[in-house]
């Protein structure tokens, strides 16, 4: 066997090998600019008292908004693959602006300042959460399979308490909802890390896309449930 050759070989893998550092800092900057998207158009419809009164009294604007949230989520997988990169960020930041506009109402149900402490402490657990996810050599698929079982229970648990009206299913989903995204956290960190050494080079973009769509859920309900333990009420 020829040494050169063999070395020419190992040059070449390390030079196509995917960067899962760079991917990552894609992955945090796009998740960032849409947390800094929503944040900012939140604070500004709440700020409005016309803005404010139209969500608030009209139910059926409100609900009609959180629809539109859940097919852009739905759809996003696979309008990213149809668009130009540019035109898929576009995409993931109309989402983040539109889960603005529904936010918004968390600052006509708390104070300013325990929005702003619990935005602290999610970002704490979170940053702890997708580092402890990115380095540990352990399969999370075990632990994320199960959050994803908690996550549909959670889905069906508070879609039935809005008619029941009941106070300890909602401390039970705020629970059980702090215990799932903080697993999910974990799990989808390590499942991008994944994705990142199996895709293309020019493939990284839009799985970047889709992978800070996925932490930017999972930090965004983190965020609301700790704000249902730790908000202090208007």
């Amino acid at each position: 066997m020829n040494p050169y050759n063999a070395y020419a070989q190992h040059t070449a893998a390390a030079q196509v090998r995917p960067d899962t550092n760079a991917f990552f800092r894609k992955v945090y900057a796009y998740m960032a600019g849409g947390l800094f998207a929503t944040g900012v158009t939140a604070m500004a419809v709440a700020s409005s008292e016309s803005l404010v009164n139209m969500i608030l009294q009209n139910r059926i604007l409100f609900y009609a908004l959180l629809i539109v949230e859940f097919i852009m989520v739905l759809a996003f997988s696979k309008v990213v693959e149809k668009l130009s990169t540019p035109a898929a960020a576009a995409f993931f930041f109309a989402y983040a602006v539109l889960n603005g506009v529904t936010m918004s109402i968390i600052f006509m149900v708390y104070t300013a300042s325990s929005i702003a402490s619990t935005f602290f402490v999610t970002a704490g657990t979170f940053g702890a959460l997708s580092v402890y996810g990115y380095a540990t050599k352990r399969d999370l698929t075990g632990v994320g399979n199960v959050a994803i079982m908690g996550l549909i229970g959670l889905v069906i648990a508070s879609i039935v308490n809005i008619f029941l009206n009941s106070p300890m299913m909602y401390w039970l989903t705020t629970f059980v909802g702090v215990i799932v995204f903080t697993a999910l956290t974990a799990y989808d960190t390590q499942k991008l890390k994944q994705f990142a050494l199996s895709s293309g080079a020019d493939q990284q973009s839009k799985v970047a896309l889709q992978g800070a769509l996925m932490l930017y859920l999972d930090f965004i309900n983190l965020f609301l449930y700790l704000l249902r333990l730790f908000g202090r009420r208007r």
